[in-house]
């Protein structure tokens, strides 16, 4: 049965909806939350969850023999960011080639790279007045949002509509399409 890690910085709203679908499943679990901040919301989802989870430092999540000690001991299949703002190291890409994914709130390539997450997407997006926006889900490679798309989905905005109001309309996507392309994923993996 295959195992996902999920790493997450933040409150771990999409940590949430990916563990909800894939709870009482048959075919995935998720075996472990990494965490690089003591005070995130997910390590509250993790506990009431009760799955195992980790925090971990810069130095930590440098050092290979750690990390990878860490994902083979809950004998992680795949890693899926879920708002996880450090850069991959390439150890770890190297290690999971194509089964590390993120999900990006914006149309990747536009509005990618380091320092583009969160409300910061939404903000450049509402100040380029786009007429539409969404989520980018993309394999991981050793360079901030930049690895190969696997899936778009589009919601449109309203001139009137705040960097608030395109987040929200961004999150719907999120919840929606992230555990179904983790699913699809791991079915073509067998």
């Amino acid at each position: 049965m295959p195992q996902l890690a999920i790493f997450a910085s933040g409150t771990g709203s999409n940590a949430q909806t990916i563990i909800n679908h894939f709870k009482g499943s048959k075919t995935v679990t998720v075996s472990l939350i990494v965490s690089n901040r003591a005070d995130s919301g997910v390590l509250e989802i993790a506990e009431a969850e009760e799955i195992p989870y980790a925090i971990i430092d810069k130095d930590e999540f440098k050092d290979e023999e750690v990390m990878m000690a860490l994902l083979e001991y809950h004998k992680v299949d795949m890693v899926v960011l879920a708002g996880f703002l450090w850069l991959i190291p390439s150890y770890l890409v190297a290690a999971y080639p194509n089964r590390i994914i993120n999900i990006h709130p914006a149309l990747l390539p536009a509005y990618g790279g380091k320092g583009m997450y969160g409300n910061k997407v939404h903000e450049a997006v509402k100040n380029a007045g786009d007429a539409e926006s969404g989520i980018t889900i993309h394999h991981v490679n050793e360079n901030f949002d930049e690895g190969e798309i696997i899936f778009q989905a589009r919601c449109t905005i309203a001139v009137t509509d705040t960097p608030d109001d395109i987040r929200k309309k961004v999150q719907a996507l999120e919840q929606e399409h992230y555990p179904q392309v983790i699913a699809n994923l791991l079915a073509k993996a067998k």
